[in-house]
C-alpha cells in the first residue's frame, strides 16, 4: 500500500510542478490561447495520482492483487505509458507556445510518440481493471 501512495505522490508533485511550470511559462511568453502544456497538469493528476490512491485502498482490500501477474504488468506499463504521455505533451505545448514552426515529419513524431504513450497507457488500465476483477473474483470464493 505504501508503494502506491508514494507513487501516487510523486504523480502529484509532478502534476503541481507541471502547473506552475504551464502557468509560468505562458506568462513569461505571453502566450494566451490553448495548448497541450495546459492539460499536463490534469493528465498527471488523474492518470497518476488519483489512479494510484484508488489502487492503493484496492491494495488494502483486496488480499492477492499484489501477487498476480496482471498487476504487475500494470505498474509497469502504466509507469511507462503515463510519463510518456505527459513529456510528449509538454513537448508539443512549448513548441505551441514558443511559435516553433515544426516539420510535417517532426510534428507526426510528437504526436506519434504522444499516441503511443497514450495507447501504453490505456494498455496499464485494462490490466489493472482485468486483476481487480480477477483478485475479486478469488477474494469471493
Amino acid at each position: 500500500m505504501k508503494k502506491y501512495l508514494k507513487l501516487s505522490f510523486i504523480y502529484a508533485i509532478a502534476a503541481m510542478a507541471m502547473g506552475v511550470f504551464f502557468r509560468e511559462f505562458t506568462k513569461f511568453n505571453g502566450f494566451e490561447g490553448t495548448t497541450a502544456l495546459g492539460k499536463v497538469h490534469t493528465h498527471l493528476f488523474l492518470l497518476g495520482m488519483f489512479v494510484f490512491l484508488i489502487t492503493a485502498l484496492f491494495v488494502g482490500r483486496l488480499n492477492d492483487l499484489e501477487g498476480l501477474k496482471t498487476f504487475r504488468a500494470f505498474n509497469i506499463v502504466y509507469n511507462i505509458g503515463v510519463p510518456l504521455t505527459a513529456v510528449m505533451m509538454t513537448v508539443r505545448g512549448i513548441t505551441q507556445v514558443l511559435g516553433t514552426e515544426l516539420s510535417k515529419g517532426a510534428s507526426a513524431a510528437i504526436s506519434g510518440i504522444a499516441g503511443i504513450g497514450h495507447i501504453i497507457t490505456g494498455t496499464g488500465i485494462i490490466l489493472l481493471l482485468l486483476s481487480l476483477m480477477k483478485a475479486a473474483r478469488k477474494d469471493n470464493t
